[in-house]
């Protein structure tokens, strides 16, 4: 059986339509998604098992728990510190795609993810073929020339956000919103380095990074038709941030005579102009819409190939991204929201077992690794975290879990049919919600409910096995919670008694 994983970075459950939900901001067209999930079964209780980014991928990648964050303090050069578990996949951890090639597979990961390949990292084991489709965010693929005043403001919203790019290496940003000047200066070479990084990638659509990714895989397919059985991963960084999109993309949602506006900026945004807001969430729902035209390329390219006969195909996310919901634009474990935490999971498979059919099992990203196992009648070569759902889920057979942890720094996220638990490791600042009264989290009654916020606390400590590394209760006692990946993120958390 023949498998491909797609993985597309901080695709929102409520973006895709076979979940019959939208953003606050309205529906996002998917078509080739929607097509996909009416011949899949579509998991509509998926949640990660660790994040960010990296932790996401090790669970993703393994099937084994990242969480808590053992050995998880990582100060790596050339790479800034994220949030705990942003590191290389552990040497006595197996991947899928070394366990699948050792037992026959021809493996190949083609991936546009700059964190998977920074200077320590280790996530491209077990593959007979890697190719990493470059430009995203600060990877160091183009060193000049830099982009003129002009071209950023065309980007950023102007004068109310200000820059000077006189530094040949590092551009610095002040960021005034509304009447009260938050006069933070925040290092902005990811806006810098990513317009020199796509200029080439921005002329044509077909030269974009999302598109390259899918070509790219796509002719893998072509080249690879020879194999037995093969395990493809397909990796986008779109719809990632910085949201830049054609215009063409944009246009579907907003056609509003207003400035661009594409970071995020991990903080509260209660006072950015409405338009600012409407034109950001228009850009997020252009890219994703490309994203979809673009896997529809590798779909058909599948289909034409003749592969869809006997190839099991899976797509998900790694977690989602707020993008004004609450006044917050980023993501982050604390408190973890919907938007962030609920993954899209479909799963097709070549003789249309589950088609068009819906299972509200509780799983996570470490499940989706075992489902991998079990299609390809692979062993671990030990006992990991993941569990098999197939059968369970098409049959409509007993829970695997009957709840989920979802570690992210010193925060954790327990949920089970009944309650949405997010507090910190030491127990403290808990929010409960009551998901069969209050599904979109609503209302925190934690101080209503003390009995269930230390059940579901208890089952967080055991999943830890008992206890916590120490610098992350010291993370805990500080109040230092991460949000996302992004440098910027990393710059609110140092400033945050400032913003």
């Amino acid at each position: 059986m023949n498998i491909v994983l797609v993985v597309f970075d901080s695709l929102r459950k409520d973006c895709v339509g076979c979940y019959n939900s939208s953003p606050s901001w309205g529906r996002v067209k998917n078509p080739h998604l929607d097509a996909l999930a009416n011949e899949s079964l579509v998991m509509t209780r998926a949640f990660p098992e660790s994040l960010p980014t990296i932790p996401a991928r090790r669970a993703l990648y393994t099937g084994e728990r990242v969480y808590p964050f053992v050995n998880g303090d990582f100060h790596l050069k050339g790479e800034f510190s994220a949030a705990p578990g942003w590191g290389p996949i552990p040497e006595d951890q197996d991947t899928i795609s070394e366990l699948l090639q050792k037992n026959g597979y021809r493996t190949c990961l083609i991936s546009s993810v700059y964190h998977m390949f920074k200077p320590s990292k280790n996530f491209w084991r077990g593959f007979d073929q890697w190719d990493f489709v470059r430009g995203k965010e600060r990877d160091p693929y183009r060193s000049g020339p830099l982009p003129t005043q002009e071209e950023i403001n065309y980007w950023l919203y102007p004068n109310k956000l200000k820059a000077d790019v006189n530094d040949e290496h590092e551009s610095r940003v002040k960021f005034v919103w509304g009447s009260k000047a938050h006069s933070n200066t925040v290092s902005l070479d990811i806006i810098t380095k990513e317009l020199m990084n796509m200029r080439e990638h921005m002329k044509h659509e077909e030269d974009s990074i999302v598109a390259q990714v899918m070509i790219k895989a796509s002719k893998w397919l072509q080249e690879n038709r020879d194999a037995k059985n093969f395990f493809l991963t397909v990796e986008s960084f779109d719809p990632h941030e910085p949201w830049f999109v054609p215009e063409q993309y944009r246009l579907m949602y907003d056609n509003n005579n207003t400035h661009e506006q594409v970071l995020s900026l991990y903080k509260d945004i209660s006072k950015i102009p409405p338009e600012i807001l409407r034109r950001t969430q228009a850009n997020y729902s252009g890219l994703v819409t490309m994203c979809d035209r673009w896997f529809g390329y590798l779909y058909e390219t599948m289909k034409n190939l003749g592969l869809l006969d006997n190839t099991i195909l899976i797509v998900t996310s790694d977690h989602g991204h707020s993008i004004g919901e609450n006044n917050y634009m980023g993501k982050r474990g604390y408190p973890s929201r919907r938007e962030v935490f609920d993954l899209p999971l479909l799963i097709r498979h070549p003789n249309k077992i589950g088609a068009g059919k819906k299972s509200n099992l509780l799983i996570q990203h470490t499940d989706i690794s075992a489902l991998i196992f079990d299609f390809a009648k692979v062993s671990p070569s030990k006992i990991i975290h993941g569990k098999k759902f197939w059968e369970n889920s098409i049959k409509g057979g007993k829970p695997i879990r009957d709840h989920v942890t979802v570690g992210w720094g010193a925060s954790i996220t327990v949920i089970n049919d009944e309650w949405w638990l997010n507090c910190l490791i030491n127990g403290r600042g808990a929010f409960l919600y009551d998901l069969n009264k209050d599904p979109l989290l609503k209302k925190n009654v934690a101080e209503e409910h003390q009995n269930v916020v230390d059940y579901l606390f208890s089952k967080a400590v055991d999943d830890a096995g008992g206890n916590f590394p120490d610098y992350l209760l010291q993370l805990a006692r500080e109040g230092m919670i991460s949000p996302g990946c992004s440098p910027l993120a990393a710059y609110a958390i140092r400033s945050k008694s400032e913003l």
